[in-house]
């Protein structure tokens, strides 16, 4: 088996090559699985920074499985998303063994995110996880790698003061907008979309005093979200949300439920930027301001509206932001604005990470140890039975001249001694045996690794 996991974040793409490399992810998963024998199983994380698949492939050490796997999978990334398999392949990075239970663990403690110590990605890896059970994609070794994951992240919450910080990019956008509109308290908000971060901004919203807020989505979950949330509906038509946007002094968007628009442009290649509709689009926020200008009459020019779009598939077009009286801020300048977190702070966090990885991938490997200090221990006990019949043939010569023989207690007594004083000596034995039984399979499955990076650069595949 090879733990195998090939990602793509913030750190290696833009916000726009991520965002394409992700588009029609859901399905990834699926199909990998039912199309790729070797892959045992595969979760995906796709969230607005990232884009991960974690794989289980069924592979021999000459590696020849794991590499055409791994081209398979760019492949099946790119037809989906409408980029190139050279692109796809580019975009990854491929990693194998603790490099794999350290980055995820890292990723699901908020120590890879824009905001560095974020908590809402905890639950979008657990949920990767259940969305992975529902589509029948799991392992039981991707299970325990991301239930390890989850229970790593909790304890680097209660333990370092990363876990206090509250830092989100939810919070660091409210308190950006907070420094250009009304005090939260007498402060309106629409938020669009029902997922996580709806829910963690009707929270964060809650926090600072703004109880007026009312949610939008094109789902249809608008009703049901507002009803478990106590907000209220907007409705599910692009017109009810210009006609909230009219005295409105916050959105949240964070759905990120572009579709392809009807008509012409719906013919444009898969993954264009043109060919995806914007949830709120320049003239639909010019409209909803003219409508509160001509509302307030002689009154003074209404406060600006402040729009957060949180969504990796941008739900606000970027042309809004040249909208009079508008303030858009989206995930890249969200980013600039996120607080510093301290270095030590950081450092204690990675440290419990990686002992996490290590021991994670100790248990994961430990099948090849524990068959080489087994054969260590049978080897023992062969010695232990040669030296207890050594010494039982001196007791026998010298007690025959007396006319006796060693008893069975004797027997036992001498075969105590003779295996605690083996056993003592083999501790060290088998640590070192243990270790260099790990360490053989960790590079055996680095280097299959290593050759499937290499085939990752060479797609297409045509075997």
């Amino acid at each position: 088996m090879v733990l195998l996991s090939l990602t793509a974040s913030h750190h290696e793409l833009d916000l726009d090559a991520l965002e394409r490399l992700s588009t029609g992810s859901l399905s990834v998963g699926r199909t990998v699985v039912g199309s790729c024998r070797p892959v045992q199983g595969t979760v995906v994380i796709s969230t607005c920074n990232r884009f991960e698949l974690y794989l289980d492939v069924d592979a021999p050490l000459d590696g020849d499985t794991v590499r055409h796997a791994t081209r398979h999978v760019a492949e099946l990334v790119a037809e989906s998303s409408g980029v190139t398999p050279e692109a796809a392949a580019a975009s990854f990075t491929v990693r194998s063994g603790t490099e794999v239970a350290e980055h995820l663990f890292a990723v699901a403690s908020g120590l890879d995110s824009m905001v560095v110590g974020e908590r809402e990605i905890a639950g979008q890896v657990k949920r990767a996880l259940a969305e992975s059970r529902a589509d029948g994609t799991t392992s039981k070794t991707l299970e325990l790698l991301f239930q390890t994951a989850s229970r790593t992240s909790k304890r680097i919450g209660r333990s370092t003061a990363l876990g206090g910080a509250g830092r989100s990019l939810v919070a660091v956008g409210l308190d950006l907008a907070g420094r250009s509109m009304r005090p939260y308290p007498l402060s309106r908000a629409v938020i669009i979309g029902t997922g996580a971060y709806a829910g963690a901004a009707v929270a964060a919203l809650r926090a600072r005093g703004c109880n007026d807020i009312r949610v939008y989505s094109q789902s249809g979950r608008a009703q049901s979200f507002a009803a478990s949330h106590g907000t209220g509906a907007v409705g599910v038509d692009t017109e009810s949300l210009v006609e909230a946007l009219g005295d409105t002094d916050l959105v949240v968007s964070c759905s990120g439920a572009r579709r392809r628009a009807p008509g012409p442009t719906a013919e444009v290649v898969p993954g264009a930027e043109a060919s995806l509709a914007y949830v709120l689009d320049a003239a639909s926020v010019a409209r909803a301001r003219d409508r509160a200008a001509a509302r307030a009459g002689d009154e003074p020019e209404p406060d600006a509206l402040v729009i957060l779009d949180l969504a990796l598939h941008r739900d606000v077009e970027p042309s809004v932001a040249d909208v009079e009286g508008v303030l858009l801020y989206d995930l890249a300048s969200l980013t600039t604005h996120a607080p510093a977190t301290e270095r030590v702070v950081v450092d204690q966090a990675r440290a419990m990470v990686r002992d996490a990885a290590a021991l994670f991938e100790e248990t994961r490997m430990g099948r090849a140890a524990d068959a080489a200090v087994v054969e260590l221990l049978d080897e023992a006990e062969r010695e232990v039975a040669v030296e207890v019949g050594d010494a039982l043939a001196r007791l026998s010569a010298e007690l025959a001249p007396h006319g006796q023989v060693p008893t069975a207690s004797d027997h036992d007594e001498i075969a105590r001694s003779v295996r605690r004083r083996v056993h003592a000596a083999l501790h060290d034995r088998i640590v070192a045996v243990r270790a260099t039984a790990l360490a053989e399979a960790r590079a055996a499955e680095a280097a299959v690794v290593r050759g499937a990076e290499r085939a990752l650069r060479a797609v297409p595949v045509t075997d």
